[in-house]
């Protein structure tokens, strides 16, 4: 190129220059994924050549990405000994903003390259650089035969310049001159940050370095070195210019890329550490491969879930190509999915022009179902044919899968045969089998309790007649059972307080204890000074029990929903406060004492007694009861003493 050209830039659409400058992307850092995409390209384009022998390659060629940055000179670089432009392609390419160099290209050798390892679609992603730099130039030099190099320059306005570069090797070198918003891209750090958030896996090697710090290094080498030559001494090349090995920044291979049958369990279990920076065990994992009907790659990991719901969250990134897109692109991973950890990778997915959103298409939806599709598969057939580990793994796995089977039916119609329940001696039931054994005594019921510590008499109870509950004390378990309960007709759960079943009581008439429950219930009223509470009196087969709380199940429901949304700011506490049932037991002694002694010394303190430890066997109480019943049990003990 004899001659410097000036010229405008091509714009299709009027003032879209400032709009992509500014509003093209939302995050600023994302040039540096744009301009290295750019270079990976260039450098797999000319690969691609010299595969199909349109370019013959140097035996010794090793093709790199150069990543500089200078603090001082508030400038960062990108270098790749890739395809190189001639002044018509920067023409071309550059200066017609929005044409796809890489969609050409394609287009172009469709016929003799069919392995699409070209990550730019779009064509805009060179004028990301301009969201932070005043000044913008390219150096190239086109891999072709005599080809002449080209200088670029664009200060950020429609105007550039062309004329003859100075490059004396193929490919391309893009200098940003940072504007005073963007200093920080030129700080070490910093830039590391940004190249492993977006490169860390892109196909071709990436270095980094700081041209002031390797200035200052060589200058130290060269004034060491001439300091410990004697005089008559001579010291070779070697010796002065040998440099330590370099290292990409990037895994140009990872490991997702391999075929399953390649990685080893600790490989696995290495990427997971360095990926997620997670350095608990995950339980186990999903290596994705598919070719047909799209290309998709990716292992998902599932980890050690926390035990709070509310707390749970993973994090799926999305590549294209190695080049990553985003965290958690809800199109592509179902929601219930966004629970786990791992990478997906697919070179297919219709990105929009800031490859930050996805287009909403049919497309996406089948890729969304496959994984879906294959998360489900893995998790039934290792509950067939490991059913040992999938029960080790169940308490860890019951929140995603309860949570999949709330939001996506068809991850339920493949995981509803494979649901398990643990019950109160800690073995795991299918809900079939469940309802099986108890058929007889618990027809199309199930008994649950969601916490054994407090309801542990209850359990005891449970046990004592030979029936069975299962545990459902996750957060989820509310909606899930309410879930399960419109998916199986006339099954219905209750918790193992909602009620006092037959199975318990001794068989009496209701005639027969209405006398002693209106008795009780004024006495219990009066002592409790509370004339709404309700009292029922049963002949318990355990006589050992005194008292008991119930509370039906709808409203226990209806304020654990409360306490999920805290609608309002209101106390959950007190909707159904009322509901309330305090349940004695007439054949127990202590019941028997207040019912003969209705005017006794001690009946209040009794009183009060078993309807706290009612309480407790229930819920919690708050802190001003804990403190009178403390105080009450004290008292009773040091009652023994007298």
């Amino acid at each position: 190129m004899a001659n410097k050209k000036k010229g405008s830039l091509s714009i299709n659409s009027e003032n879209i220059f400032p709009i992509i400058k500014k509003w093209l992307y939302s995050d600023h850092d994302i040039f540096v994924r744009e301009v290295v995409s750019n270079a990976c390209d260039a450098v797999t384009k000319l690969r691609k050549l010299a595969l199909i022998g349109e370019y013959e390659e140097a035996e010794d060629t090793k093709y790199r990405i150069d990543v500089i940055a200078s603090p001082k000179d508030k400038t960062l670089t990108f270098i790749d000994n890739g395809i190189g432009m001639t002044a018509d392609e920067v023409n071309e390419y550059i200066n017609q903003i929005a044409f796809s160099g890489a969609s050409d290209f394609l287009e172009k050798y469709k016929d003799k390259a069919t392995d699409d390892q070209i990550i730019g679609h779009f064509g805009l992603g060179f004028y990301s650089t301009f969201m932070v730099a005043d000044k913008v130039t390219i150096n190239t030099l086109s891999y072709k035969e005599d080809a002449e190099p080209v200088f670029w320059e664009c200060d950020g306005g429609t105007d550039y310049t062309m004329s003859k570069g100075d490059r004396d090797v193929h490919g391309t070198e893009i200098t940003l001159y940072l504007n005073e918003d963007s200093y920080e891209f030129a700080n070490e750090y910093r830039v590391k940050e940004v190249l492993e958030k977006y490169c860390s896996f892109m196909p071709e090697e990436i270095f980094f370095t700081n041209a002031d710090e390797a200035k200052e290094e060589k200058t130290d080498v060269v004034d060491s070195t001439a300091s410990e030559v004697k005089e008559g001494e001579e010291t070779t090349d070697a010796e002065t210019t040998e440099e330590p090995k370099e290292k990409p920044i990037n895994d140009t291979h990872p490991l997702w890329t391999k075929h399953p049958n390649d990685c080893t369990e600790e490989e696995y279990k290495e990427f997971y550490r360095k990926t997620f920076l997670d350095f608990k065990e995950p339980l186990f994992w999903i290596h994705l491969n598919m070719d047909y009907p799209f290309n998709l790659k990716g292992i998902l990991y599932f980890p050690k879930l926390n035990t709070e719901y509310d707390t749970l969250e993973g994090k799926i990134k999305l590549y294209n190509n190695q080049v990553f897109i985003a965290d958690n692109i809800k199109e592509v991973i179902p929601e219930f999915l966004l629970l786990l950890k791992g990478v997906i990778d697919c070179p297919d997915l219709p990105l929009n022009v800031s490859r930050s959103a996805l287009q909403n298409d049919g497309f996406v939806k089948k890729i969304s179902d496959y994984i879906t599709k294959k998360v489900a598969d893995k998790l039934s057939g290792m509950c067939k044919t490991d059913r040992e580990n999938y029960e080790k793994y169940w308490d860890d796995l019951s929140p995603f899968i309860k949570f999949g089977c709330l939001k996506d039916d068809k991850f339920e119609d493949k995981m509803k045969d494979f649901i398990l329940y643990k019950n109160i001696d800690g073995k795991y039931l299918t809900l079939s089998d469940y309802l099986e054994a108890g058929k007889e005594k618990y027809e199309n019921t199930v008994f649950y309790t969601d916490n054994e510590q407090t309801q542990s008499q209850y359990i005891n109870m449970f046990r004592e007649q030979g029936i069975d509950a299962v545990v459902l004390d996750h957060n989820i378990d509310n909606p899930f059972i309410t879930h399960q309960e419109a998916k199986h007709e006339g099954v219905h759960f209750a918790r193992i307080d909602s009620d006092i079943t037959n199975t318990f009581k001794e068989e009496v008439s209701e005639d027969e204890l209405k006398e002693t429950t209106e008795k009780l219930s004024e006495t219990f009223k009066k002592a409790l000074d509370n004339d709404k509470l309700e009292v029922k009196v049963e002949k318990l087969k355990n006589a050992s029990i005194s008292s008991m709380i119930t509370l039906p199940e709808e409203t226990r429901r209806m304020q654990d929903m409360m306490k999920i949304y805290a609608m309002g700011g209101m106390d959950p506490n007190l909707f159904g406060g009322d509901s309330l049932t305090l349940v004695l037991n007439a054949n127990n002694n202590l019941v028997q004492y207040i019912l003969n002694n209705p005017d006794g010394d001690k009946t209040n303190m009794v009183c009060e007694q078993l309807y706290d430890l009612a309480l407790l066997a229930h819920a919690p109480l708050k802190p001003e009861a804990m403190t009178k019943f403390v105080a009450r049990s004290n008292e009773i003990l040091g009652l023994i003493t007298q």
